[in-house]
């Protein structure tokens, strides 16, 4: 019996029970593992893959949902991966195609590496910005910073979904309630006893990302990463929106490099809502 072409296999939900597959997909096409990301990819979001009938998976992707349940406002693709030896075959496109079929009118968002970006350029989303990379070892200040910042508590999770939502353009409660639990660090900025910004620091294999990161304005998202810096003996890794340049100078100023850069892109709306001027980094660019 021969074996059917991998472009005719069907795709199927993914859940939680298909973690190690999607982390040997990233492993496959040379990123890391990331099984921690995945995990929260996996249950915040919705994952469709295609299995390989000789083990493992030939693709995959995540759609992360933003809004009401029944009807989203922001829908983000992230972790678009097709195993090596499936590549150059139009699977990608085959599972992109299901995604946007499956989402409908829902406005779309995703970071594309340089190498995706035509077929999702082809599909009929736009670049609407850049987010930058960047990871070191943080050089703390001499000086600490003005701004008061303090590991958040319970009681302080309704002032940020109320933040990040106003930030963010659509409500992202399942996601930011799944902070205390997924991060090793949770932090808020606040002036006068109100929250005026937040950030999180995960594990993802070596290093701490620092995302969300949402604050009032750029010497409060200093602030918040000095904190972060303080709470750990691990590198950092964030991704900039890269309007946000005079945090990108003081990042690489206390020890921390660009590594890498993605386009933000679009699909139905011109751009991304919310207030970009105090979004300076996403939890992950899987994520949006």
């Amino acid at each position: 019996m021969s074996t059917p072409s991998a472009a005719a296999l069907p795709i199927r939900r993914l859940t939680l029970r298909d973690l190690t597959a999607c982390a040997d997909l990233s492993e496959n096409r040379g990123w890391q593992r990331e099984e921690h990301k995945w995990g929260l990819l996996l249950t915040a979001g919705k994952a469709y893959g295609i299995d390989d009938p000789d083990g493992g998976l030939v693709a995959g992707c995540v759609v992360t949902e933003y809004g009401t349940h029944d009807r989203p406002d922001l829908g983000a693709i992230g972790m678009v991966l097709v195993a090596e030896r499936h590549a150059r075959q139009g699977i990608g496109r085959r599972l992109m195609r299901h995604v946007l079929s499956l989402m409908g009118p829902t406005p779309l968002t995703l970071h594309a590496t340089p190498n995706g970006r035509p077929l999702y350029e082809e599909l009929g989303f736009k670049v609407t910005g850049r987010a930058e990379m960047v990871v070191g070892r943080f050089v703390p200040e001499d000086t600490p910073s003005s701004v008061a910042t303090r590991t958040a508590t319970a009681e302080d999770l309704h002032g940020v979904l109320r933040l990040d939502e106003e930030v963010f353009g659509a409500d992202r409660t399942p996601l930011i309630t799944r902070l205390p639990a997924f991060a090793d660090h949770l932090l808020v900025a606040e002036d006068g006893g109100r929250i005026i910004g937040y950030t999180a620091a995960w594990p993802n294999m070596d290093t701490h990302v620092v995302g969300p990161l949402i604050a009032r304005d750029t010497q409060t998202a200093k602030a918040l990463v000095a904190a972060v810096a303080t709470r750990t003996d691990r590198p950092l890794r964030t991704d900039v929106d890269v309007r946000h340049e005079e945090l990108l100078a003081w990042l690489r100023q206390r020890g921390m490099a660009s590594v890498f850069s993605n386009s933000v892109m679009t699909y139905g709306i011109p751009e991304l809502p919310g207030d970009w001027t105090r979004r300076f980094a996403p939890l992950t660019v899987a994520a949006g």
